[in-house]
């Protein structure tokens, strides 16, 4: 099971006949973002190494592993295996697109004062049937310097690594466990399990993933940025649902991050 498992990884990470499925959308002199797969797989293992030893042993050593599904998605998966079933999530091509367009947009706001939501406004009208689109001016070379990117690169950090540690807390938590017989649909296709979590549940797997993010060393203005994309949307299309519950505050969530983020770095307990 191990051989198989660890083979379909190669393939899906390498895709047909071996192209790249991750090729980044590139500037207009042909630099590409710093942040992709390899950067996610880094930030995965880190999340591990950061968790409790007792959360260790129920999370896979890798936790994140890729489909290549346009639509921006983050989903549950646990495989039989020995000694211990293997418990990660997946994630889509469209997840990258989303976390490196979100990243720039927010980056790019500091110079060009409503930038971020005039693409919030344009996000909110992807379906997910189709890649992303690009950022709105995207060849613009003010947009690809070296300040530039490197905020690009936080931000993305940050939000992979707390969209990641909260979904991951579902395993440890059980609630993969309790709603697990809900998570399929009749045509086979893996829902969000926000749809699914009470607010209670949500609020611990936050705090969860929040604690397990700032030890592995990330910070959390890039889950607020994400958070902000998904709450100032005129309309929400149905994929947000795999990174924030329809009914969440989210003032109220960035205010929590705020607070916990402050007493972490206080070296008190939350």
């Amino acid at each position: 099971m191990k051989a198989q498992w660890t083979a379909w990884m190669v393939i899906l990470a390498l895709g047909v006949g071996g192209v790249a499925l991750l090729a980044q959308p590139g500037s207009p002199d042909g630099i590409t973002y710093r942040t992709g797969y390899a950067v996610i797989m880094s930030l995965g293992a880190d999340l591990h190494k950061s968790l409790d030893k007792k959360y260790q042993k129920i999370i896979h050593k890798q936790p994140i592993f890729l489909e290549t599904d346009m639509m921006p998605s983050i989903k549950l998966v646990e495989y039989d295996d020995e000694p211990e079933p293997m418990r990660a999530v997946f994630i889509s091509a469209g997840f990258i697109d989303l976390m490196n367009y979100v990243a720039h947009a927010r980056a790019i706001d500091r110079i060009e004062k409503g930038y971020f939501q005039k693409y919030i406004v344009s996000l909110a009208q992807e379906t997910g049937e189709k890649e992303l689109r690009e950022l709105p001016n995207f060849k613009d070379k003010r947009y690809w310097t070296d300040d530039m990117l490197n905020e690009q690169k936080s931000n993305f950090n940050q939000m992979v690594g707390m969209v990641v540690a909260i979904e991951l807390t579902h395993h440890y938590l059980g609630h993969y466990k309790k709603y697990k017989s809900k998570l399929e649909d009749a045509q086979g296709k893996t829902l969000p399990i926000n749809n699914f979590l009470t607010p209670a549940e949500w609020e611990e797997s936050l705090k969860w993933g929040a604690r397990n993010a700032l030890d592995a060393g990330l910070g959390v203005e890039g889950i607020k940025a994400l958070y902000d994309a998904i709450d100032k949307m005129p309309q929400r299309p149905a994929w947000t649902a795999y990174f924030l519950p329809a009914n969440v505050k989210v003032d109220k969530v960035k205010k929590d991050l705020e607070k916990w983020e402050k007493r972490f770095f206080a070296g008190q307990s939350f």
